[in-house]
């Protein structure tokens, strides 16, 4: 069977070892003769994965004692509300930097619960830059900062400076370099881009910022309910959070975030270098904020978008078509994908570019 290079956005490709370790727990979970997602989710097996995958994230991530770990259901979107709900004060505000589609629908979650003061916006732009200038209000209950954004092809390459908490949507960055937890109330995360499949939603919780906004919080959506119960409130999504355990040993096994973060900076350097010397194509990205997970670019000349298609398509390339919000193609790259990917799809760029000299 032929290899296909998968590039896409999320949901996105996953290590072929943690696949075939998945694959097998559907059947057979740990010599049980039962499949992992038909035994109790509080049984000792269950209780093993969750308690693995919540010392895998403390350990990759270096993350400092006095924050929980929590794997949750709703995706990154639940999110945007449980973020006003756990940390903005009755009658409070809050500060949000708006660098794309994501980053503007947690906004919108949050003025239904008091005053939002958008800071700073690339929105005039169409979201290809980061804002750097910005003032960040005293005031405010915390700064919201969505760290890569998947459809513009954007990433903070530095956490701003605040003197209020910092609560950051790394949905589709997390585990692709080194951070600094400490810097953070709050990091929450999907699981489809870097961890496992879609279901499951990754928390990083300071427990000391919690229960101090005067608000009476829905059960579901108070993070201290799912600290007191160890994210078994409810039943969790057992398969993801397996899945998401599965691709944290895997990155462990092979040098965890250091060793990933310069692997990933190999693949985005072959490809936007491949972007600004090929004379068919730009990027769509201001350059010193390119996303080392999401590349955007566009044919400089579109009616040579079919030929193109074509081209990419013939080598087993998968899901580089571009958002609509921006067009043209979108290269993600994520842990899983192996340089070999990257090389194929610059070979058939400069092969492209051969043709039309």
């Amino acid at each position: 069977m032929s290899k296909i290079h998968n590039f896409s956005a999320g949901p996105c490709i996953l290590p072929q070892e943690v696949l075939k370790q998945a694959s097998e727990a559907v059947i057979n979970f740990n010599n049980l003769n039962l499949s992992l997602i038909e035994i109790s989710h509080r049984s000792k097996d269950f209780v093993e994965v969750m308690e693995k995958a919540q010392a895998l994230v403390k350990e990759l991530l270096d993350v400092p004692d006095g924050y929980s770990i929590l794997f949750l259901q709703g995706g990154a979107s639940l999110g945007f509300l449980k973020v006003p709900y756990n940390f903005m004060k009755e009658g409070g505000s809050a500060a949000y930097v708006n660098t794309g589609v994501w980053a503007s629908k947690a906004l919108k979650e949050a003025e239904k619960m008091g005053t939002v003061h958008e800071i700073a916006s690339s929105k005039d732009k169409n979201f290809n830059y980061i804002p750097k200038k910005y003032q960040i209000p005293g005031d405010a209950d915390y700064l919201h900062i969505t760290t890569n954004n998947t459809i513009f092809g954007t990433q903070f390459k530095n956490i701003p400076i605040s003197r209020i908490p910092i609560i950051a949507d790394m949905s589709s960055d997390i585990f692709s370099k080194k951070i600094d937890v400490s810097q953070f109330d709050m990091i929450y995360a999907g699981a489809q881009k870097n961890m496992g499949p879609a279901g499951t939603t990754l928390y990083i919780v300071k427990d000391s910022a919690l229960g101090k906004n005067g608000r009476e919080i829905p059960t579901m959506l108070d993070l201290q309910t799912h600290i007191k119960k160890e994210s078994m409130f409810n039943t969790p999504p057992v398969f993801p959070i397996y899945v998401s355990m599965l691709t944290l040993q895997w990155l462990k096994d092979n040098g965890g975030v250091e060793w990933i973060e310069k692997v990933n900076q190999q693949k985005a350097d072959l490809l936007y270098n491949e972007i600004d010397a090929n004379p068919l194509f730009e990027g769509t990205a201001n350059i010193a904020d390119r996303s080392n997970m999401n590349a955007t670019f566009v044919l400089k000349d579109e009616s040579l978008t079919d030929e193109f298609n074509k081209m990419w398509q013939a080598a087993n390339i998968s899901g580089i078509k571009g958002h609509r919000d921006v067009g043209g193609y979108r290269a993600s790259m994520y842990n899983a994908l192996p340089l070999e990917s990257v090389q194929v799809l610059v070979d058939v760029m400069k092969e492209f570019a051969k043709k039309h000299s």
